[in-house]
C-alpha cells in the first residue's frame, strides 16, 4: 500500500474500496516485470557465497513464526522473511544481522538510484525508500533494529545504502523518514475513510489495472488533469479557484493575474493562459490544433523518421527503425530497420553500426524523432561503442539544424492540441492514423522482444517491426500535418 501510495494515492483507495471485478487485466508487460523481478531475485540468491536461512518456500501463514525463530537463533542472513508490528506488515527480501539486531534489504531488478549518470550520482528512489523505512520501523518497534542503514541490492550488483534520516536529494528538504511517515499517515487515512482521493490522468496510468475505472471518473468529473501537463500537483493549486476543465475554459484569468505572476503559487501568468487555451480547445466542438509560434522545418528533399526500441531489463537497444522518404512523396517511402538479432552487446554494437552507416550514407538528410529519447540512447551507444561513433559524433548528428525533435521543438513549445496528452499515439490517432497492432505500446514491444528471444517465433518479430514502422509513419503524418498548417497560414 505504501509503494502504491507514492505512485498514486487513488490506486490505494480503489484497491481498498472498489469492486475488484472492475479491474482491467494485468498487462503482459507488468507480468513480465514481476516475472523478471522474481527471476533476478532467485539468481542473486543462488549465487550467494555466504550461508543464509531461506524462508521463501515457507507458507505465508507460517512465515511470521519461522522468521521469529530465525531471529531468536541470531541467524546472520534471513531471506524471504515476514515481520509485523501493530498495523504494519513487511516482507523484506533480506534481513542481515548487524550489531545487536537486523537491518533490512530488498533485491531490485532495477538501478538502486534514479537519475544516475557519468555526471551525477543519482538519488534514492522514493518508492524504494518507503518500503525500506517500513521494514526499519517494524524492526525498531520490535526492538531488534541493528546498526547501519537499510539497503538495496540492485541490477548492477551494487549494495546501495538508504540513509533514511537524510533527504533523498538536494531539492528535497525533508528526509526519507519524513516522507515515509507522511505516506504512512496517508495510507492510514485512506483505510480509515478519513482521506478522499481523486483520480488523476498521467503517464503512469497506462499500466495500471484501474485505468478504465479512473478514466470514467475523470471524464465524469471533467477533471483538470485531463489538460496536458497540468498534473496532480498543479491541480491541487488550482482547485481553490477552478474545479473543472469547463470552469477553467470559462474563467476570467485576468482576475488572478498580477503582471507575469498570478495569485496561484508556482503557476505563472503564461502557464495559466496556456492551460486555459488547452481547456478551451477541449471544450470547443470540432476544435483543431493550431500553431502559436513560428515553426521552421527542414527541406523535405530526403527525410528520415526515426524510432528506437529498447529493453530496460536487459539494458539493450534491440531495434533502430527508419521510414525514409524523398521529395515529400509518400510513394517513395520505405521502411528500413536494424534489428539486434541476439540479446548480446556484440549484436547490439552490430545493429548500431549498421544504423549509423545507413544514416551517414544519406547525408544531407532531415531526421525526425519524438522526444530526446533517441538522442539519449544513441549517445549512450556512442559511449559504449566509440569505434562505431563517438558521443561527439552522435551529438553532432542530433544538434544539426536538420534534426527535429517533434515533441520538444514543435508540439510542446509551439503548438496547442485539443487532446488530453501530447503523446505521439494520441496526436496521430487524433489525425486519423491507426496502428496495425490492436495493443500498440513501447512496453508491449519489450514483452514481445522477450518472447521472441525465448521462442524465435517469426510472427513475434514481425509484430515488433510493424509496431516500430507504424511509430515512424505516425511521425511522418504528424510532420506533414504541421507543414499543412504552415502552408494554410
Amino acid at each position: 500500500m505504501l509503494y502504491d501510495f507514492v505512485r498514486c494515492p487513488h490506486r490505494v483507495a480503489l484497491d481498498h474500496y472498489e469492486d475488484p471485478d472492475l479491474r482491467d487485466r494485468v498487462s503482459p508487460f507488468v507480468q513480465l516485470l514481476w516475472d523478471r523481478g522474481h527471476a533476478f531475485e532467485e539468481e542473486v540468491i543462488s549465487q550467494l557465497q555466504i550461508p543464509f536461512v531461506n524462508l521463501r518456500t515457507v507458507p505465508k501463514p507460517d512465515r511470521d513464526l519461522f522468521t521469529l525463530q530465525a531471529i531468536e537463533a541470531e541467524e546472520d542472513l534471513i531471506y524471504g522473511g515476514r515481520i509485523a508490528a501493530d498495523d504494519l506488515v513487511g516482507e523484506p527480501d533480506l534481513m542481515r544481522r548487524q550489531g545487536q539486531g537486523y537491518v533490512a534489504g530488498d533485491i531490485k531488478s532495477g538501478a538502486g538510484l534514479e537519475g544516475q549518470s557519468e555526471d551525477t550520482d543519482g538519488k534514492p528512489k522514493k518508492h524504494y525508500a518507503v518500503q525500506l523505512a517500513l521494514y526499519t520501523d517494524i524492526l525498531r518497534r520490535k526492538g531488534i533494529l541493528g546498526s547501519g542503514p537499510p539497503f538495496v541490492w540492485d541490477i548492477h550488483g551494487q549494495e546501495v545504502p538508504y540513509e533514511l534520516d537524510s533527504p533523498r536529494g538536494p531539492r528535497t528538504p525533508v528526509s526519507m523518514w519524513e516522507e515515509y511517515e507522511s505516506a504512512l499517515e496517508g495510507v492510514r487515512s485512506i483505510a480509515e475513510g478519513r482521506l478522499e482521493t481523486l483520480p488523476a490522468h498521467g503517464a503512469e496510468c497506462k499500466l495500471c489495472y484501474w485505468v478504465t475505472v479512473c478514466t470514467c471518473q475523470l471524464k465524469e468529473g471533467d477533471d483538470l488533469t485531463l489538460i496536458p501537463e497540468l498534473g496532480r500537483a498543479r491541480r491541487a493549486k488550482l482547485l481553490d479557484h477552478v474545479d473543472s476543465v469547463t470552469a477553467l475554459a470559462d474563467l476570467d484569468v485576468s482576475t488572478l493575474m498580477r503582471g507575469k505572476r498570478t495569485l496561484i503559487p508556482g503557476i505563472g501568468a503564461e502557464v495559466l493562459q496556456r492551460f486555459q487555451a488547452r481547456a478551451r480547445l477541449q471544450k470547443r466542438p470540432g476544435a483543431k490544433p493550431y500553431i502559436r509560434e513560428e515553426i521552421t522545418l527542414p527541406p523535405d528533399t530526403v527525410e528520415l523518421f526515426f524510432d528506437v526500441e529498447t529493453d530496460p531489463m536487459r539494458d539493450i537497444c534491440y531495434l533502430h527503425g527508419f521510414v525514409e522518404r524523398s521529395g515529400g512523396d509518400v510513394a517513395s517511402e520505405s521502411y528500413v530497420h536494424f534489428f539486434t538479432e541476439k540479446p548480446t552487446k556484440e549484436a547490439e554494437e552490430t545493429a548500431f553500426a549498421q544504423a549509423w552507416t545507413y544514416v551517414q550514407t544519406l547525408k544531407p538528410t532531415a531526421i525526425y524523432f519524438y522526444s530526446p529519447y533517441e538522442r539519449t540512447v544513441w549517445r549512450q551507444l556512442g559511449a559504449l561503442y566509440p569505434g562505431v561513433a563517438t558521443e561527439e559524433d552522435v551529438l553532432g548528428l542530433f544538434e544539426a539544424e536538420a534534426a527535429v525533435d517533434l515533441y520538444h521543438d514543435v508540439i510542446r513549445s509551439k503548438m496547442e492540441w485539443p487532446t488530453r496528452d501530447l503523446s505521439i499515439k494520441t496526436l496521430a490517432t487524433f489525425l486519423g492514423f491507426s496502428w496495425r497492432d490492436p495493443e500498440p505500446s513501447g512496453t508491449a514491444s519489450v514483452e514481445w522482444y522477450h518472447r521472441w528471444v525465448e521462442t524465435g517465433e517469426p510472427d513475434v518479430r514481425r509484430r515488433i517491426l510493424e509496431y516500430n514502422e507504424d511509430d515512424c509513419l505516425a511521425m511522418r503524418l504528424l510532420a506533414d500535418h504541421i507543414r499543412g498548417l504552415q502552408d494554410a497560414g
